[in-house]
């Protein structure tokens, strides 16, 4: 989900159960995402799912379940569902809406982010994973594009919902749901899936957040996946104050901290005592986020006013594009090398 204002399309639907949309935010692997609001006036992110997952008895099954399990979560660092309606003709679900870019979205538009804007960061989303493994839910599928920056802190969003894909694209590919380069090496080879798999995958945000890159480099989702089960990550530019983050991607899941631990040691690292304020990310993230906001934004449809502008940040690598990964063939067992491993910096 972008989370810039779109007009609503020829295809598009004017009303989802109670609710009027007004503009489109995108589209992911499951269907796309609509502004609307609520009776009392606030912004809600309504997320409907695509006609062909819809006609599948076991993706309702599974949506149903996933849905209800994530209306249990109510920590203040997620998008809570609000609302949702899992046996219409089109199924759905209403989330808070969080007026902000997403983490991959940011980092790829201004670059990493400085060390203070990572800690509270890591902080945030670890405080959230404590309140989603506290709802008996993991996440499966935590990347920097279902991390939203929000003035005051981060949001986690789509917690959960990855699992319902299970019965549809990956039938029979022997691999769990999630995008390949943020998957938990136990998650890459199609093992039992825990509270430390999100933790591995925090890491790995917190990577790309402080470097622009992911820990595990680009290429194809075979490669990845072989790097993620077999090699060690690669931290080169990582600030020695971030060092901590190589606990969180042990392959061993019961080397990992847990999500307070990580909180702990964002603590520790920090200059200063962690404090969420409205001055946490770099002015020029902080920048988009009023545009993000619905009656800041202007008309939809019309032009978007720009932030301030800054050189355009090219990483070290290929740049992170997120994907929904939907394999051919069974990576099980573990993927074996790919023919031309990463180059190694020296």
């Amino acid at each position: 989900m972008s989370g810039a204002f779109e007009p609503l399309e020829a295809g598009d639907p004017v009303v989802v159960g109670p609710y009027r949309l007004t503009a489109k935010l995108g589209a992911g692997g499951m269907g796309a995402v609509y502004l609307s609001h609520t009776a009392g006036g606030h912004s809600v992110a309504i997320k409907t799912v695509r006609p062909e997952l819809a006609e599948n008895a076991e993706f309702r099954r599974r949506f149903r379940q996933e849905v209800e399990a994530a209306r249990r979560v109510q920590g203040f660092y997620t998008a809570p569902v609000l609302d949702h309606d899992v046996d219409s003709g089109q199924p759905w679900l209403a989330t808070a809406y969080v007026a902000g870019p997403s983490l991959a979205e940011a980092v790829g538009r201004h670059g990493p982010l400085p060390v203070p804007s990572v800690l509270l960061l890591l902080a945030g989303v670890a405080e959230a994973l404590s309140a989603i493994h506290g709802a008996d839910v993991i996440h499966r599928d935590l990347k920097p594009s279902n991390v939203l920056l929000a003035a005051d802190g981060p949001r986690v969003i789509d917690f959960g919902i990855a699992r319902a894909s299970d019965a549809t694209s990956l039938t029979g590919t022997g691999i769990s749901p999630g995008t390949p380069a943020f998957m938990s090496p136990e998650q890459a080879a199609g093992k039992r899936v825990t509270p430390a798999s999100d933790v591995f995958s925090l890491g790995q945000v917190g990577v790309f957040a402080a470097t622009g890159r992911g820990a595990y480099g680009d290429g194809s989702a075979h490669a990845l996946l072989y790097r993620i089960v077999h090699e060690t990550p690669d931290l080169t530019g990582l600030p020695a104050e971030l060092a901590f983050i190589a606990r969180c991607l042990a392959k061993d899941p019961a080397q990992r901290p847990t999500p307070a631990e990580v909180i702990a040691l964002c603590q520790g690292a920090s200059a200063t005592p962690l404090r969420q304020s409205g001055d946490w990310l770099p002015a020029a993230v902080g920048a988009d986020i009023p545009l993000r906001t619905p009656g800041n934004a202007g008309p939809v449809g019309a032009p978007t006013p720009q932030p301030p502008t800054h050189p355009a940040y090219s990483p070290p690598q290929h740049p992170y594009t997120p994907t929904h990964f939907a394999p051919t063939t069974p990576p099980n067992p573990i993927p074996t090398p790919p023919p031309h491993p990463r180059p190694r910096r020296t």
